[in-house]
């Protein structure tokens, strides 16, 4: 049986930095720095959504590089798979 998708871990928090996303968790002291720049906004992680819904009107790269970035979150618990 697959997830139904992805979704920020209820522990955990993200906003908007110059550099790019914060990443908090509350459970610890543990940040993660992201430098996304503008392709992702910290709305994107408000709403399930399935590893490869990523905003339109990226390139190939950029698209791999967040995916890349998502397996990371996942990993490291920022995001849970439901």
């Amino acid at each position: 049986m697959s997830a139904a998708g992805i979704r920020l871990h209820p522990a955990c928090r993200v906003r908007q930095e110059e550099f790019g996303l914060l990443f908090y968790d509350l459970r610890g002291p543990r940040l993660l720095f992201a430098e996304t720049g503008s392709l992702l906004a910290p709305e994107h992680f408000d709403a399930m959504r399935s590893k490869d819904d990523l905003p339109a009107g990226l390139t190939a790269q950029q698209a791999k590089v967040l995916k890349n970035f998502i397996e990371k979150l996942l990993k490291r618990g920022f995001l849970r798979e439901q």
